[in-house]
């Protein structure tokens, strides 16, 4: 059996996953490490951004540390064959319904955010998004002409009871572990959908976790109170759509995207899958100026969740934030080193 899978995708995603990859090997020579072409790159290759064989590889490996995938040159592909629908399809076929975003704001990062030291010193949020439901994969989905001119687009959100629980079942748990609170965001003012995540919720809280903390806010709030005060939040969860914008909100608290890892897990004894939330970032690709660190910091999630190897994941943390208190900066945050200095300053500090 593969440890690790890596699937570099697109864009920045080699040149990131490649510094990801010797940290790993400095941490763990031991650990078995493939490769594999998946998004675009597997569109061009094979026709398809994710081949049967890739995605039998992914689920036997004990975890998977993608890169990002997607980019203008096949914005033009179907869309079943789009890099984006690539990805998807490794989700839901990985069954990794519960996606971890943590957003914590390093000390040597407070002054990088886009608001002030005193709202984000100390952030430790970790937002829980449900990853294979929702208005991401309901059906139907389709536009489709008027008979009078125009076009109409259909997507669908839908959810049952339970793909809310699963989901609703870890942050609960992740709380007992952290600060003992929940947040749980949906729309239930205006959607369906909504309203039965918040029962589900409510009642998934009153019988098996009356002992954390549950409190219920609109999406449309969430977001608001994220940039406003979110030391707030301990946990927050959402659902797919609410989770991939409030995610990307809640990255630029710490510095930059480039600094939010993401982990993919599912039930007990399933692989988990790991990548930097940020994009393929066409527009630097090939430059050589990407930050690393998310993906660095993915693969301390790995370490952590599905590898087995806590002592290895708290070496990459820990080095991440000697190498950040002594000044390495990427240009993204403020500073000049390229995407392999990075690297080169956390192996340094390991």
């Amino acid at each position: 059996m593969t440890d690790l899978l890596l699937l570099p995708g697109d864009g920045i995603g080699p040149e990131v996953t490649a510094q990801a990859r010797r940290v790993a090997q400095a941490v763990a020579p031991d650990l078995s490490i493939a490769e594999a072409l998946f998004g675009g790159c597997s569109f061009d290759a094979h026709g398809t951004p994710l081949t049967d064989a890739v995605l039998g590889a992914a689920k036997s490996a004990r975890a998977v540390l993608m890169g990002a995938v997607g980019g203008p040159q096949w914005a033009d592909a179907p869309r079943d064959r789009r890099p984006e629908a690539g990805l998807l399809n490794l989700r839901a076929g990985m069954e990794v319904y519960a996606n971890l975003r943590p957003a914590l704001c390093f000390p040597a990062l407070a002054d990088a955010s886009s608001l002030k030291r005193h709202l984000v010193e100390g952030l430790d949020l970790m937002i829980v998004r449900e990853l294979t439901g929702g208005i991401y994969f309901g059906s139907p989905r389709f536009i489709e002409d008027l008979p009078g001119g125009g076009k109409r687009a259909v997507d669908t959100q839908v959810y049952t009871t339970g793909e809310i629980e699963r989901v609703a079942r870890v942050a609960f748990q992740l709380a007992r572990g952290r600060r003992n609170l929940v947040h749980s965001a949906e729309k239930s003012n205006v959607m369906d959908s909504g309203l039965l995540w918040r029962q589900v919720v409510t009642d998934l809280h009153a019988r098996e976790f009356p002992d954390v903390r549950l409190e219920h806010i609109l999406a449309d709030n969430a977001a608001m109170q994220i940039v406003r005060d979110p030391r707030q939040f301990d946990v927050l969860v959402t659902d797919n759509l609410f989770g991939d914008i409030l995610s990307d909100a809640a990255a630029q608290l710490t510095g930059s995207l480039g600094m939010l890892p993401s982990a993919a897990l599912g039930d007990a004894g399933r692989p988990g899958l790991y990548e930097p939330i940020h994009g393929s970032a066409p527009d630097i690709a090939g430059q050589g100026i990407a930050n690393p660190l998310a993906s660095i910091l993915s693969l301390e999630m790995a370490f952590r969740w599905s590898l087995g190897r806590p002592e290895a994941a708290d070496r990459i943390l820990a080095a991440v934030v000697r190498a950040l208190d002594a000044g390495a900066r990427t240009r993204d945050l403020g500073g000049s080193l390229t995407t392999v200095q990075m690297g080169d300053a956390v192996l340094a500090a390991l």
